[in-house]
């Protein structure tokens, strides 16, 4: 009777023994790790509302294939759109909101890799193309430059068809207006805009 009491009593040591040791790892690492987590994520997401100094969270900024940003403050940003073709919105630079989206040029082709803005004060210049099969390298079918000014509401265009592409736009001298240019070792092709009359006829001028 006496082994067997001892026995019993062993047991009951080892059994209080492992239940203490299991309720310690159970908080220690599960509890302790899930608590870590979520108020890190809680960190991460409380300073990326307030980045820029804005006291409370703004919805996240809509994504471009390639954005600007303008001397007074203002942001410019451009996408191709698949069905839709090249859709600008711009943000205030005291509101900090995005304006609507707005198709500046409409198109169902397929959109080429490239897209650049460029800004000259409070103009912005675009250069976009579209062709099949030209985001695999294949040469663009249509070429398209663009110009906005002002509140940015209203977009000249110049389409250009089988043409490789622009590939620089640059002011006139101190005129305001823009040339868009793109040379061969045997020819150069203009294209001028001004704010008075928009798009000029396309050029073609040898070396």
């Amino acid at each position: 009777m006496r082994m067997y009491g001892e026995r019993l009593r062993a047991l009951a040591g080892a059994v209080l023994v492992v239940g203490v040791a299991v309720a310690c790892g159970g908080q220690g690492d599960g509890g302790g790790s899930a608590t870590a987590t979520a108020t890190a994520s809680a960190k991460g997401t409380a300073t990326g509302a307030s980045k820029g100094g804005d006291a409370a969270p703004t919805a996240s900024a809509p994504r471009f294939d390639e954005e600007i940003g303008l001397p007074d403050g203002r942001r410019v940003g451009m996408a191709y759109v698949e069905g839709r073709g090249l859709v600008e919105r711009h943000r205030d630079a005291d509101t900090r909101v995005w304006s609507p989206p707005r198709v500046v040029y409409a198109t169902a082709t397929d959109r080429c890799q490239s897209l650049t803005l460029t800004a000259f004060d409070a103009t912005v210049a675009v250069i976009a193309d579209w062709g099949d099969y030209c985001y695999d390298g294949e040469p663009p079918m249509e070429s398209i430059a663009a110009v906005g000014t002002g509140d940015l509401s209203r977009w000249d265009t110049k389409l250009t068809r089988s043409f490789d592409g622009w590939s620089k736009v640059a002011p006139v001298g101190g005129s305001g207006d823009l040339v868009f240019t793109r040379g061969s070792t045997e020819w150069l092709t203009r294209l001028r805009w001004s704010g008075a009359e928009g798009f000029a006829e396309v050029e073609e001028i040898r070396r």
